[in-house]
């Protein structure tokens, strides 16, 4: 629909002889004041004025915007594209499949469901590392991800083929995050003869990680993800923005990581959730494009929507290497000084707030054993070490059951394949050296002709993984540098650490092999193992059994050291309770040292084949080498080589068997896509919005419960019962696989919610895991998915009630959409994160808050009460009520009965929760188009 365009700013931009139509802010009086990421959203306004969703009001209220105000004016954000990762995007495409046919159904045409905004899927997630330290390692561990997901890779070809304006990135070829900001990323649009800011939506909460090239852009659930494919904006509240300033320089020493701990650090403790974050001043201009897209990455570990730098010249000599068109180029750099959106360093914009940082007094860090924002200096680390470490190893600590731990999904791979290098035997060697002090536990192990003593500390896994750093050249050839220095002394990996490198994109194995570093990192197990996400999204793979058996005899708290971006507990692998997040450098230090128990500058890491200690100082490489190496290295004809074939895939992707058609051919025998109940029973129009009454507690849940707590995620572990379905369905253990490859089979996930290993439910004393009490059955303990079919059997509603910062970690449509199929129609808590609240509006749950200052325990409940929620009518009078009436009443009859606050913040969220979801929401708005 064309703008309304009540400012008169439309107009025309020429481009080296081709015109473009422009909406010009400078139309709009107060537009020069505005922050960069409030001119990107002006102008998107300006763009998509209506009338309806988008006014002149609307307008007007984000050209006078308050920075010191409260968000409370509401606006319709239109993204200009969607992207995806394959755990995600399965969901989605499985969603606009069945409303294909919902649509069919109630008489209108298929071919109507189809993305609105170009949508693009990356399969990065899938790769798991069973194969690691040996040559082949890469191939194995991809013909294991194709056997494992052959129909879910079948069904997004389908996908790619059926529905316009969709493509699919086929695995083995880099992490979404990377591919966006090297490839896909367009800074500044085209379509329709207009040009306008590049923004979007993405289906994981990294999604901020393109801020770092001025692309506006955050994490949502795929249920918005969806919305917004289909046409539907996104409903928010214009944001506060916090101006960062940064200035001086990364001192020698210090890595892009540790920039971005300190700053997660900074904001964390700032507190800027639900706030826009923008980084300006003189020093913005010194920080490289790869840093600021790890920086920008980091967003949702720090709580903001976005984290965004200015477009500048950095942001064109970084289109300029990694390929983009001449044309493209000189586009983004005339419109962004036409509109305002280059950066000017004499020009601070107006903020809500500020914080700065000199990065010359940023110091290398690590952050652990369990939060991003819990930084350390590496200086601290093994005091710190030993400080947390009570935590895990206390003597009261009890080993876990065999029938409670989770396993990895087997395979025709070896447990244990690979080793560290050439596999041959190590002397023996002690992650126990210098126990002294604190909790000590050394047992013997046998591994590959070796036998060694491993202790509380000893680090199992080293992996360079994730979309944060795997590929900033100055911080992947600095990790590269040090391995060459590492192997010139003579030092060696410890042998109990499984080591692995997952790039993010194949640029950076070009320049491995043009600087003839990779035999450096190979020596030290550092083999290619996969194209992904991997260790950081809890792919790590199985540690070697004799490994995995020792450290759970003994019940060991051994750690990871990875560098990702996430390590809540029990994330990275089921037999490691303690994760700290580092740089790639600092992994490989790590796994030289084999222990968290290390002092760096006081112990040395081996010693040199004359005898002579060596220091981790000793073979730390300087920055002018890393610069060197980067400039000798890495060409634009590398990203242009990479990347153009990069939807077509390898032979292995080409040969898929496809169906064809514009509706799916559902396999009823399939156990990994399945047709979702969403739309079963459903009216043209919705019902009447209903008060909930006698409900039961499924879960009651303290602070800081996270969507990696609610999600299912990791492997599926046997006896449980998503198990049990799989086990009925014919399918062995050995091809459980993982929750993740899985999505697109809702009757998997719906047994997995809630059913994290290290999830507590308060209505049972000492207890982790999946269960419930089932009141059905007298107050029994049961699996959550159990009880929950036994309260959806007798039509008994359910509630789940939490504490501070619920549905924190990443965007994750099945914490909603489990959450929902488990029968919960409303969660009460202290407060929520903002994707998770969203996304349980767009499944039709309501989200509540107690009062304030009050909490499940501060008003007398525990559970065992019978919820009545009434007030929620409101809503059929086209008005959201700012607070419900809540009684809960105890068995014996008294009750508690408090207002709590109703966290449907717009209009738009009202209309999706009355239509039962955004999804028939949409649905709805089709037919009546």
């Amino acid at each position: 629909m064309a703008s309304t365009d009540s400012f008169g700013a439309r107009g025309q931009l020429d481009v080296g002889g081709t015109g473009y139509e422009i909406f010009r802010l400078s139309a709009v009086d107060g537009a020069e004041r505005l922050p960069f990421s409030l001119k990107v959203l002006l102008e998107n306004l300006l763009r998509t004025e209506d009338g309806a969703n988008v006014t002149a009001d609307h307008i007007r209220a984000l050209a006078g915007w308050d920075p010191t105000a409260a968000p409370d004016t509401e606006i319709q954000f239109s993204p200009g594209r969607v992207i995806m990762q394959d755990f995600t995007g399965v969901p989605c495409v499985v969603d606009l499949a069945t409303m294909r046919e919902a649509v069919t159904e109630l008489g209108g045409d298929p071919a109507k469901v189809n993305p609105l905004a170009p949508a693009e899927l990356v399969i990065d997630h899938s790769v798991i590392i069973d194969v690691f330290g040996t040559p082949d390692a890469f191939e194995r561990n991809v013909d294991f991800e194709y056997g494992r997901n052959k129909e879910r890779y079948q069904f997004l070809r389908w996908g790619q083929g059926a529905f316009d304006e969709f493509k699919v990135v086929p695995p083995g070829t880099g992490i979404v995050h990377q591919v966006n900001i090297e490839h896909l990323a367009r800074v500044v649009m085209t379509r329709g003869g207009q040009a306008y800011p590049d923004t979007l939506v993405g289906t994981d909460s990294h999604t901020t990680m393109v801020n770092g090239l001025g692309v506006l852009g955050w994490g949502v659930g795929g249920i918005e993800a969806e919305a917004a494919m289909l046409g539907q904006p996104v409903s928010m509240l214009i944001p506060q923005v916090l101006g960062f300033k940064l200035t001086g320089e990364i001192p020698a020493g210090a890595t892009a990581t540790d920039v971005v701990l300190t700053i997660t650090e900074m904001l964390r403790r700032k507190g800027v959730v639900g706030k826009f974050v923008e980084f300006y001043g003189e020093g913005v201009g010194a920080v490289p494009l790869a840093n600021r897209a790890t920086i920008g990455n980091m967003s949702p570990e720090f709580g903001s929507t976005a984290a965004i730098f200015p477009i500048d010249e950095e942001t064109v000599r970084y289109l300029k290497l990694t390929g983009r068109s001449e044309e493209q180029i000189a586009l983004v750099e005339a419109y962004a000084k036409e509109q305002g959106l280059w950066h000017d360093p004499s020009n601070e914009p107006v903020y809500s707030d500020t914080l700065e940082l000199d990065l010359s007094t940023v110091v290398p860090s690590i952050a652990g054993p369990k939060r991003p924002q819990d930084r350390i200096e590496l200086t601290q680390a093994k005091e710190a070490f030993r400080s947390s470490l009570g935590d895990y190893a206390v003597e009261s600590t009890s080993s876990v059951d065999e029938s409670e731990k989770e396993s990895f999904p087997a395979s025709d791979a070896p447990a244990h394949s690979g080793g560290n290098g050439d596999g041959a035997p190590r002397p023996a060697v002690s992650a126990a050296a210098g126990a002294g002090g604190r909790t000590s536990k050394p047992t013997t192990v046998s591994l590959n002709g070796a036998e060694f003593e491993i202790d509380h500390g000893a680090v199992v896994i080293a992996s360079i993984t994730s979309c944060t750093n795997t590929s900033n050249p100055s911080v992947m050839l600095g990790a590269a540098l040090l391995a060459k220095n590492a192997v010139d002394k003579g030092l060696a990996v410890k042998p109990w650490v499984k080591t692995s490198m997952a790039p993010g994109s194949q640029v950076v194995t070009n320049y491995y092999d043009k600087a003839g570093l990779w035999p450096y990192l190979e020596k030290l197990g550092y083999h290619l193992v996969g194209y992904g996400c991997t260790t950081c999204i809890g792919n790590s793979g199985p540690l070697p059994e004799e490994i995995s058996q020792a450290v759970n005899d003994a019940d060991l708290a051994v750690v990871s050291v990875l560098s990702g971006n996430r390590n809540f507990e029990g994330r990275i692998n089921p037999d490691v309770k303690m994760n700290y997040l580092a740089s790639p450098p600092l992994v490989i230090s790590y796994a030289l040292a084999g222990t968290m128990d290390f002092d760096f500058d006081a112990q040395p890491l081996g010693q040199d084949t004359a005898g002579n200690d060596v220091f981790l100082r000793d073979i730390w490489p300087a920055p002018e080498d890393i610069q060197k190496v980067i400039d000798e290295t890495i060409t634009q004809k590398m990203f242009t080589e990479d990347y153009a074939d990069v939807f077509a895939g390898d032979e292995r992707w080409t040969s898929l068997p496809t169906p064809e058609g514009r509706t799916f051919e559902w396999d009823p025998q399939s156990t990994y896509v399945r047709k979702p109940p969403y739309f079963e029973g459903m009216a043209d129009e919705p019902a009447p919005v209903a008060d909930v009454s006698g409900a039961r507690v499924l879960a009651l849940l303290g602070d800081s419960v996270t969507t990696d707590h609610i999600s299912p995620a990791g492997a599926i572990k046997p006896g449980t019962p998503a198990a049990q379905y799989l086990n009925e369905n014919g399918v062995e253990k050995a091809d459980f696989n993982s929750y993740g490859s899985r999505r697109g089979n809702h009757e998997v996930m719906i047994r997995g919610t809630f059913a994290n290993i290290r999830l507590r439910n308060l209505l049972l004393d000492d207890v982790s895991g999946g269960y419930t009490r089932d009141f059905t059955n007298g107050g029994e303990q049961a699996f959550i998915y159990d009880a929950a079919q036994n309260y959806a059997a007798q039509d008994t509603p359910l509630v789940v009630l939490g504490g501070k910062e619920y549905g924190s970690g990443s965007s994750r449509d099945w914490a909603a959409k489990g959450t929902a199929l488990l029968g919960v129609k409303a969660v009460i808590t202290e407060s929520f994160e903002r994707i998770h609240r969203s996304n349980l509006i767009g499944m039709g749950v309501l989200p509540l808050q107690f009062p304030q200052g009050e909490t499940a325990s501060s008003l007398g409940l525990d559970g065992t009460e019978t919820f009545d929620i009434s007030g929620i009518t409101a809503l059929n009078d086209g008005s959201t009520p700012k607070t419900v009436h809540v009684t809960a009443t105890k068995d014996g009859g008294e009750t508690v009965e408090f207002e709590a606050d109703v966290r449907i913040d717009t209009p738009g969220e009202a209309d999706y929760y009355r239509n039962g979801g955004i999804m028939q929401y949409v649905l709805r708005g089709m037919l009546a188009s």
